[in-house]
């Protein structure tokens, strides 16, 4: 099988494609055979040396992956050859709360992940395909659409109505965005670039901010609630927007924290305003397996097409890591593995 590795802490420059041994699947283990990977931030955290607890190691990358069983081991009876499934972010969190056992595993940090020409999974970490998606809008789901789904609907028990406010267009606010509609909720989103603000419209945002028009933009979005504020916050940014989205939520609201663009060496909140606006700030995990299931038959039955910024050839893998990183995409980075 071929597969890309790369050393934590050494950059994009360390991702190098390579043959490597496969093995047989094992009792209740499915061979995949991947069509299709996309990139999430925390892999480019991984490259950097910033995710959690690195691998000693260089480790295959990526968590998302869609792809068609090719192999079953004994006592398997989810899945038979031939059937599309994509794998959970987490593969032993399968339903209920979190806990630090079925978040432990993590492919594509501390252990081998998913860009590669095959992979063995766990039959119960496996979702089925719908077949209104392709494989490359499949393999987006995983991590980016379940953040999404947990931070509004589980964390930010969200309802038709009220209104969500999305920072930035990347892979999790894009499909906050969409999930936001079908669920019949007010849309605001951030960007720097008109350009990503109107396609923004396009998906459907109620409001539309340039952050760089204007810099206090928890204002705005002030303003174009009568001064209520967003029931829920999508907060990607950390340093330099979570002490905004704090001001940005409604009384009684939700911040949920994603992630951190530009870090978290400096993120000043004033627990008198969470105290004082009985706000809340909610660290999202992705989700489980369950959260997964839930969000693809909100996708298959709205008929959400994920938004691709651009598809990568399995040669072209540094590209689209660089891509990523270059902050310019909308949507999803996805590659094509096997065609």
């Amino acid at each position: 099988m071929q597969a890309y590795r790369i050393t934590a802490g050494q950059g994009i420059g360390s991702l190098q494609r390579g043959a490597l041994a496969a093995r047989d699947p094992g009792p209740h283990e499915v061979r995949v055979r991947i069509k299709a990977v996309s990139l999430n931030f925390r892999d480019l955290m991984v490259a950097r040396g910033g995710y959690l607890e690195p691998a000693d190691a260089p480790v295959i990358p990526a968590s998302d992956a869609a792809g068609e069983v090719v192999a079953v081991g004994a006592g398997v009876t989810r899945y038979q050859p031939g059937d599309r499934v994509m794998g959970a972010f987490f593969p032993d969190w399968i339903d209920g709360e979190s806990d630090p056992v079925n978040t432990a595993r993590v492919p594509g940090a501390a252990s081998d992940g998913v860009l590669a020409s095959e992979v063995i999974f766990s039959e119960h970490s496996l979702v089925a395909i719908p077949d209104s998606l392709s494989d490359e809008q499949a393999a987006t789901l995983p991590c980016a659409a379940v953040t999404a789904w947990s931070a509004l609907f589980v964390a930010g028990r969200a309802k038709a109505g009220q209104t969500a406010l999305l920072l930035g267009t990347g892979g999790v606010s894009i499909w906050g965005l969409q999930l936001a509609k079908a669920a019949g909720l007010r849309a605001i989103i951030t960007s720097s670039s008109n350009e990503k603000l109107a396609r923004a419209r396009e998906l459907g945002a109620d409001h539309v901010i340039n952050y760089r028009d204007h810099p206090e933009w928890q204002d705005e979005v002030l303003r174009v609630t009568g001064g209520e504020g967003a029931h829920v916050v999508l907060e990607v940014g950390g340093e330099g927007t979570l002490e905004r989205s704090v001001a940005a939520v409604r009384h009684g609201g939700a911040v949920g924290i994603i992630g951190g663009v530009s870090g978290f060496d400096s993120v000043p909140v004033s627990p008198l305003a969470l105290i004082a606006g009985h706000k809340r700030l909610e660290g999202i995990l992705v989700g489980s397996r369950k959260m997964l299931e839930d969000v693809t038959r909100l996708v298959d039955s709205a008929g959400i097409a994920p938004v691709i910024d651009r598809v990568y050839a399995f040669d072209e893998a540094p590209a689209a890591f660089e891509r990523l990183a270059s902050g310019r995409h909308f949507g999803k980075i996805v590659i094509r593995v096997d065609s």
